[in-house]
């Protein structure tokens, strides 16, 4: 009865927001490439890196360690484009304050230029366009999801381009989804997200209100209460029409019909709940 309940408020959905990094643009594929790229321009082999995979590897690590501090306001955008390669040319002895600045600021100039994006991204927005209005919600930097945006022909798809710098917060934190859904002028029950990262996409959208789907092509296990799972983009074409046909069973009158059997009190009880996606609070209800 709660999943019924509950999925009767994708007929209110009229907003859809996507996450852009690893959900639409292929940023592994993408920094790999200029990572690869810029060990070579800056003769690092010469330096001591004999590896531009073990170059990488320490990066990546190092990289999201840097994102974390970013995320939790511990650094700047400006120490974060640096630190992360300084820190990377330490690991391997390489004390480099120049280097580093240098390679960070191509780092930064040129990976947006790059343009692969994950399998059916177009499929999927031509088919959810002509049915929901898009937007995307970003923690990159302003300047440069807008780079990647428009050389990988996907800035006319979607209505707002909403970043962290723009919202003056960062996802998960509730902020930045509200400063979202007040952008487009609706509620969080209006909206659904998705992405990648079940921390910042999805949890975080859950926390504020709206619906989640996650994107999970590692197959990832998780406990959280999501719309739905799914392993390559267009299977949220596949979903939604799954669930819409499903769902075409039931209207606002039949669910109007269901909390009139109860009373008044546990009606509105049952209605606040719904709102709050939280089947173990249904359970103590139907208790």
């Amino acid at each position: 009865l709660y999943n019924v309940l509950q999925n009767l408020n994708l007929k209110m959905i009229k907003h859809v927001f996507f996450d852009l990094d690893r959900t639409l643009w292929d940023f592994e594929k993408n920094s790999h490439e200029e990572l690869m790229h810029l060990w070579s321009k800056h003769q690092l082999h010469q330096k001591g890196i004999s590896l531009p995979e073990e170059f990488i590897r320490i990066y990546k690590g190092i990289n999201e360690s840097c994102w974390a501090l970013y995320r939790d306001n511990a650094i700047t955008k400006e120490d974060l484009r640096t630190k992360r390669f300084a820190d990377t040319l330490e690991y391997f002895g390489i004390l480099d304050a120049k280097v580093a600045e240098n390679i960070g600021h191509d780092y930064v100039t040129n990976c947006p230029y790059r343009t692969a994006l994950f399998p059916n991204v177009f499929q999927i927005i031509d088919y959810l366009k002509s049915k929901y209005e898009l937007h995307i919600i970003t923690n990159g930097f302003e300047e440069v999801q807008h780079v990647k945006m428009k050389q990988s022909n996907l800035t006319e798809h979607f209505s707002e381009i909403i970043t962290s710098e723009k919202a003056g917060a960062k996802k998960p934190h509730p902020q930045i989804f509200e400063y979202a859904a007040d952008k487009v002028g609706v509620s969080g029950q209006d909206c659904v997200m998705i992405g990648d990262d079940l921390l910042c996409d999805i949890e975080g959208a859950i926390d504020f209100g709206m619906q989640a789907i996650y994107f999970n092509p590692h197959k990832v296990e998780h406990n959280l209460n999501v719309l739905g799972n799914v392993q390559d983009l267009i299977d949220i074409r596949d979903f939604l029409s799954s669930l819409k046909k499903s769902l075409s069973f039931f209207s606002s009158s039949i669910r109007y019909k269901i909390l009139s059997h109860f009373s008044r009190e546990k009606s509105a009880l049952l209605t606040g709940i719904l709102a709050t996606r939280s089947p173990s609070l249904f359970s103590d209800w139907v208790k």
